[in-house]
């Protein structure tokens, strides 16, 4: 027997209803490596010349002690025998796969690692899959038609007319920016529930080179999945559990977004397409550019929800890299504890670009009181910052 969702008040802004999450779930791959496994394994591969001795220490540097890859077998042994994507580098093959052959690992796992998320985010929502009327996927580590949104419709048995939408090759804050379409969806449509997927797959893009930002690349970067369903306020379905009322698990409401191209920043980050893999570019200024530029724009964006940036009690920061994660907490007066959920799943998940946030999301719930705020903060190419503020509801 199902019910209706509990019918609330409708909840007005200047903008419309207000979006709330109801549930988020978060999925790794079976397979594992420790960091120092990683660095013998880049060395076994002779992915680096100029950097081959370093490889250990620099792997070291990255803030990452684990991280989890689809192209790894979950069984026990020498990594080397786990895996036989990229094989030692020789003259006939010196950059490793080629793109074709990485998009076909990105076709293979992709829509199964999102579809566990999805599918435990249900679960926790307590909604029915054809509850969902809108679905947003977002994703920067790959391509291919049909893609992750049909996966997900076919295996989850969503409806055949969901409406779908695609946030590509955006980098880490894409999740963000699949949120902010998600969000004007539900206040649009108060009887629209809408399911937002991030999924990356970033250890397919490890780079044969010398490039120093290439290294510090393959140092940080691991695969994950996040998926959120979000509702407005008021919104009813037929599909939730009686004993739950709503089946909110995810207990935020979106307050505010926020985006922000930091100006004369363009050469700083980049993601682009090679013959072998997809080549991210950071430069070493980036973390110095955020310090610098980053915390009047944010203030100027709390103001205007008239939150002062000192009241917000929990950030969720992406952790591109421990010396932005630096920079940020210096730029925002940020104490070592509110920063310490970003660097604990650095350290146990590495950055999986968009998916990542979430992941320090779900940490955040214990450390937030209702009514209070929190702040979910990415960087991308560009160099481009995307936030939301949000208030912890329940």
């Amino acid at each position: 027997m199902t019910v209706p969702l509990k019918e609330n008040t409708l909840r007005e802004t200047q903008y419309g209803a207000v979006a709330r999450f109801l549930a988020t779930a978060t999925a790794i791959p079976e397979g594992t490596v420790a960091q120092d496994e990683s660095a013998i394994l880049a060395q076994q591969l002779n992915i680096t010349e100029r950097w081959h001795k370093l490889l250990p220490t620099l792997y070291r540097k990255s803030g990452v002690l684990r991280r989890s890859s689809v192209l790894l077998d979950p069984s026990e042994g020498d990594l080397f025998s786990r895996q036989s994507f990229y094989q030692v580098a020789s003259a006939e093959r010196p950059y490793g796969p080629t793109t074709a052959e990485r998009m076909q690992a990105y076709s293979q796992h992709a829509g199964p690692l999102l579809e566990r998320a999805a599918k435990e985010a249900l679960s926790q929502s307590r909604l029915h899959a054809s509850s969902i009327t809108h679905l947003i996927t977002v994703s920067c580590t790959g391509f291919c038609a049909p893609g992750i949104d049909h996966h997900l419709i076919d295996r989850l048995g969503l409806p055949m007319h969901t409406q779908r939408t695609h946030v590509g090759f955006m980098g880490c804050h894409g999740m963000i920016n699949g949120l902010r379409v998600a969000e004007a969806v539900v206040r649009s449509h108060p009887d629209a529930i809408a399911m937002v997927g991030a999924v990356e797959l970033c250890s397919i893009h490890q780079q044969y080179c010398d490039d120093s930002e290439q290294i510090v690349a393959n140092s940080l970067f691991s695969d994950g999945a996040a998926c959120v369903i979000l509702a407005a306020e008021c919104a009813e379905s037929s599909f939730a559990d009686p004993t739950t009322g709503s089946g909110v698990t995810a207990p935020w409401e979106i307050v505010s977004s926020f985006s922000y191209k930091l100006e004369e920043t363009g050469d700083m980050m980049s993601w682009k397409i090679g013959d072998h893999g997809f080549q991210m570019t950071l430069s070493p200024r980036v973390p110095k550019i955020i310090e610098e530029r980053l915390r009047g724009p944010i203030t100027r964006w709390l103001s205007e929800s008239h939150v002062d940036i000192d009241s917000v009690q929990t950030w969720a920061v992406h952790p591109g890299g421990p010396r932005i994660l630096d920079s940020v907490a210096t730029c925002l007066g940020l104490s070592e504890k509110q920063i310490e959920p970003s660097r604990n799943v650095l350290a146990h998940y590495g950055n999986m670009s968009s998916p990542t946030v979430l992941f320090i999301l779900e940490k955040l719930v214990a450390e937030t009181d209702p009514g209070e705020y929190s702040v979910m903060i990415g960087f991308g190419p560009g160099l481009h910052t995307e936030a939301l503020l949000l208030r912890r509801i329940a």
